[in-house]
């Protein structure tokens, strides 16, 4: 029987009352699996009706049946041969008997029945169905058999559950808000970013907006870098297979990267050979024939560049910084908005550093995470440091060098004065890292910052250094990504703000409202002033009343706006409203105002607190 949490254990047994439900209106449907998750439980079935929402609402009535029934949980075990005639025998062979195929010869398989419906399950469940006091459906989506494209396509319903009312309630508020603030929405009503079909799923095209606030992260990030000594490098977007050969990216994480590249020449002597597609990628797995890969990673490259000339002990640590740009190859169903695509931008570095380096090295890394966490009011955070299984086989590395390392991220963890939680199993096959895991304005977890060490690539590409005597010694190489992917930061970002950025992420930063045409040129004068300062600015010229201006601004989300009416033209001023910052409100000069608002800026301030939270 499987281990679960008492809210697994509610959730899981939630899933059961759903399908009993849609057996009970939908006869002919076959069910595949019905888990709980870490916010509910879903159930794939395959049933040629496509659900709706009405639907939904039907089967949420009828589980309400199901658990007023007070239907106890049973549970039932029977050998392997036994369990393939039982689920014939309730019509339900088209994907339970597979799952059968896991069990280990002779063990005893088990089933659970609440009612009349009977399911294949390994456990555990409440024992009586009235214990589910709180539960909702959510949605329906499309999911493939087994996670496989070319597998059927199954319709999987979402529902959640809690132990009581008030904590569903609480959830479900926090989905209008999700739903309010998703990144995807906001991203095309702001103009933020756009993805085409012509261009590729997953591939980001990033609109003038939000090249902004990518560009101002980067120069925040860029500068910091400066000052902590990184230099700044430049590497291509593609590169030899046998470079990642060497790391050991291909083949062995072939299914997550773009097919290799061969050279025409090759391919048209290949042809000729009547070499196969599969003969073709045998070779290129096998090394036999050499092409180039879209590149999964910086840390090759970067190797190469540190590799590029001698070192001495006196040059280390040697930090290298990239925003670099890296291709995965995601499946479709798991591409959403910025938050997972196939082209991103990782703002990259490698540190090469000795043993003795490591420590202070690891600790300037979390400093710079924890730095970029603060100035995005984005404080409220965990740490996890996830660690190699020594059961697991995809880990390469002597031993006792992991244990160093391991032992290397521990000691910077406690510097931080935060909870962190070991996970064996997580490392890089190369090393042990940190993520950081930040919760946003709603209280939902994002794994963003991470920093790994890694001894294993420097012995892969035979990297050394000149120690004090004189001899060759294997440099430390220490990998580190504060904002993780600008792609999936950004995306994080729009949802933690809501879309209203502050000031000095907003891609215009103020809007001047004109109160009539005749002040419109006195407007450009103060936009022209402000512009000079380089504050992203606007007038807004349209001839209408200046309610309609403001409910435009607020649905725009600009932070600053200065309305100009013909008193306040007389005088040289301009009403000053701020959601950004209250301190900046009122009658001021236009010099005045650009004065604080440049400090505004420069400080980074968050917006108000008190700033109202989008209405989904």
């Amino acid at each position: 029987m499987k281990d679960m949490s008492p809210l697994e254990e509610l959730r899981h047994s939630c899933s059961h009352v759903l399908a009993a439900a849609i057996l009970r209106l939908y006869p002919e449907t076959q069910l595949d699996i019905g888990p709980p998750t870490d916010s509910g439980f879903y159930y794939d079935i395959d049933l040629d009706k496509k659900l709706d929402a009405a639907d939904l609402e039907a089967i949420e009535a009828e589980m309400k049946k199901v658990i007023k029934e007070n239907q106890r949980f049973t549970r039932i075990e029977c050998s392997r041969e036994e369990a393939v005639a039982k689920i014939e025998e309730i019509g339900q062979a088209t994907y339970k008997i597979g799952r059968l195929d896991d069990v280990p010869e002779g063990e005893q398989v088990s089933f659970y029945q609440n009612g009349e419906f009977i399911d294949l399950c390994a456990g555990p469940h409440v024992g009586y169905t009235k214990k589910i006091k709180a539960f909702k459906l959510l949605s329906i989506a499309g999911a493939y058999h087994r996670g496989d494209e070319s597998n059927k396509q199954l319709q999987r319903i979402y529902g959640t559950a809690f132990p009581s009312k008030v904590e569903l309630t609480e959830h479900l508020e926090r989905l209008e808000q999700a739903k309010a603030r998703d990144h995807r929405k906001l991203g095309k009503d702001l103009k933020l970013f756009h993805i085409d079909e012509a261009v590729g799923a997953g591939l980001t095209l990033w609109t003038p907006n939000g090249a902004v606030i990518r560009q101002e992260l980067q120069n925040f990030i860029s500068e910091e870098l400066r000052m902590a000594d990184y230099d700044q490098v430049f590497t291509p977007h593609i590169g030899k297979l046998g470079l990642y050969r060497t790391s050991g990216h291909f083949p062995y994480y072939k299914e997550s990267q773009f097919p290799p590249i061969v050279d025409p020449g090759t391919v048209e002597r290949l042809a000729t050979e009547g070499c196969s597609c599969a003969d073709l990628s045998n070779q290129l797995d096998s090394g036999e024939i050499d092409g180039y890969l879209l590149k999964p990673m910086n840390c090759p490259m970067h190797i190469k560049i540190f590799d590029s000339q001698p070192h001495s002990y006196r040059d280390l640590p040697v930090r290298l910084a990239e925003f670099g740009t890296v291709y995965r190859w995601e499946q479709s169903g798991e591409l959403n908005g910025l938050t997972r695509v196939r082209g991103f931008t990782q703002d990259d570095a490698h540190l090469f550093c000795t043993e003795d380096q490591i420590g202070q090295e690891i600790k300037g890394c979390l400093d710079l995470v924890k730095l970029v966490f603060t100035t995005l009011g984005m404080s409220d955070y965990r740490v996890r440091i996830g660690l190699r299984d020594p059961d697991e086989s995809k880990y390469v590395g002597d031993p006792e060098k992991w244990d160093k390392a391991e032992a290397a991220l521990r000691d910077a963890a406690q510097t931080l004065d935060v909870d962190y939680i070991e996970e064996p199993g997580e490392a890089a096959f190369y090393g042990p890292k940190i993520d950081f895991v930040v919760k946003d304005v709603i209280g939902r977890e994002w794994q963003l910052g991470t920093v790994q060490v890694d001894y294993n690539l420097p012995e892969r590409f035979d990297l050394n250094y000149i120690g004090a005597d004189n001899e060759k010694h294997r440099p430390v190489m220490i990998h580190r990504a504060p904002f993780g992917s600008m792609e999936r930061f950004v995306g994080v970002l729009i949802e933690h703000f809501g879309g209203s950025f502050p000031t000095w992420l907003a891609p215009e930063q103020v809007r001047i409202l004109p109160m009539n045409d005749d002040l419109v040129p006195q407007a450009r004068e103060i936009e022209k002033l402000l512009k000079a300062a380089k504050i992203r600015v606007s007038v807004d010229a349209i001839a209408d009343k200046l309610g309609a201006k403001i409910r435009k601004v607020h649905m725009d989300k600009v932070p600053n706006f200065l309305v100009l009416g013909k008193q306040e033209a007389e005088q040289g001023l301009v009403k000053v409203n701020s959601r950004a910052n209250k301190a900046l409100e009122g009658l001021k000069k236009p010099a005045e105002f650009m004065s604080e608002l440049l400090q505004n800026i420069a400080n980074k301030t968050l917006p108000d607190p008190k700033e109202e939270t989008p209405k989904p």
